[in-house]
């Protein structure tokens, strides 16, 4: 357990680490290329190590000894069948990228994670690899890993995904693409969720040298066949982890600058600034990083964080020191993250005494100003933005506790360390 100290009007510069969603769509592209690549700091985190333990029972060489730079020697594509399952934790991005790197080898493969894994569904993106003859089974039936790929490689041509409520299938069959038999061309049906994590692949494969061509509703592609080149790719930092410190200046009224996520950013959730900026608060942008100055009082604003879910806990948690409801919509997909984050975020908040309601695909959080809340102990359901958030209600209500604590360590290790810096947690 950890305690947080309440803090008055922050002033401090940090540095995050390198961006998880970026280090690992880096990681996979390097893996699948021709030559050595050199990721530039990248995220060393328990999700990340997952991705390059799977990468390594592959056949891929990733030397990760220089923490800042870690060397990555490409396969051409070729991927090797591992002697044992692939275990990824509750690696989300992993499992569903993988699942379409497995998909080109040759023989049997089996991808499985922890018990939570288990309930949350990829049955969306098997279907879409079915449509390029891959031969995948949900072992259990229900949709969800373990899953068994009998690996030939992707067939390319026409195929569909029958939803984009996640973008990590769209970009899990994206980034494979080009290895396919023949030129590949991908439907999506319904609404494309997330669209900045999309853009964001398609960012890291034009930089790894393979140029999809995207409608502009992100709902149909065309990839050519190619292989991608082996280079030196720069991570931004990341914008999720900056999320809580940026929320930190907003809810104390204090000032953050973080050094390392750059303006204009390849990540969606960067664009968290501009909600806080309506929110009342000051925002300005100098030499790679991006400050916040925190107002003297918060307003409450309707926001849809369909392209940025990440952090929309941050945001539940500033809204409820703003005066007046804060809507928050087009959330539904929370619920298949590491943990219900939608009803969870509701239920952590109301035991400060947040007015809070959950309803199908959003929250309303009833904001009085931070007036009426009290000290509690959070449980954090193994979900590390459940933690990092309840952090920044610390930082005004005296008594906040939160269990679990080292959850954080799946993308932020050392997060509570960057907060002590700040004044913030004992």
């Amino acid at each position: 357990m950890i305690s947080i100290s309440p803090q008055q009007r922050i002033d401090a510069v940090i540095r995050v680490p390198g961006s998880k969603s970026l280090t690992q769509r880096a990681l996979i592209a390097a893996a699948l290329a021709e030559g050595e690549s050199v990721l530039l700091g990248p995220l060393a985190s328990e999700d990340t190590r997952y991705t390059m333990t799977a990468l390594r029972q592959m056949g891929i060489a990733i030397d990760d000894s220089d923490p800042a730079a870690w060397q990555v020697r490409g396969c051409g594509g070729r991927i090797q069948t591992p002697a044992e399952d692939i275990f990824l934790g509750n690696n989300g991005t992993a499992t569903r990228f993988l699942t379409s790197v497995a998909a080109l080898g040759h023989g049997r493969f089996r991808i499985g994670g922890g018990e939570r894994m288990a309930q949350r569904p990829i049955a969306p993106l098997m279907q879409a690899l079915q449509g390029w003859q891959v031969r995948i089974a949900s072992e259990a039936g229900t949709g969800c890993p373990p899953l068994r790929i009998d690996a030939d490689g992707l067939s390319g041509g026409p195929t569909v995904l029958p939803e984009g409520k996640s973008s990590q299938y769209l970009s899990s069959l994206l980034l494979v693409a080009p290895y396919a038999r023949q030129p590949a061309e991908l439907t999506v049906q319904g609404e494309v969720l997330s669209k900045p994590y999309v853009e964001m692949t398609l960012a890291v494969m034009k930089d790894f040298g393979i140029h999809a061509e995207a409608a502009a509703s992100l709902a149909e592609f065309r990839i050519p066949q190619g292989c991608y080149k082996g280079t030196r790719y720069a991570v931004e930092g990341d914008a999720s982890g900056a999320s809580y410190f940026w929320a930190a200046a907003a809810v104390t009224g204090g000032k953050i600058t973080v050094a390392n996520v750059p303006s204009p950013s390849l990540q969606g959730d960067s664009g968290l600034v501009q909600l806080l900026a309506k929110m009342g608060c000051a925002v300005s942008t100098a030499q790679g990083g991006i400050t916040v100055q925190g107002p003297a009082v918060l307003r409450s604003i309707e926001a849809d964080m369909g392209d940025m879910p990440d952090v929309a806990p941050t945001l539940a948690v500033v809204a409820a020191f703003a005066q007046g409801a804060t809507v928050i919509s087009n959330i539904a997909h929370l619920r298949i993250k590491e943990c219900d984050r939608l009803s969870v975020m509701v239920t952590e908040l109301r035991k400060l005494g947040v007015e809070a309601e959950e309803e199908d695909g959003r929250m309303i959080i009833h904001g009085k100003g931070g007036a009426g809340l009290h000290g509690a102990e959070i449980a954090t359901y193994e979900d590390h933005r459940i933690a990092m958030c309840f952090a920044v209600a610390g930082l005004r209500v005296p008594g906040v506790s939160i269990h679990g604590e080292d959850c954080v360590v799946k993308s932020f290790p050392d997060f509570w360390e960057r907060w002590r810096e700040i004044g913030a947690g004992s």
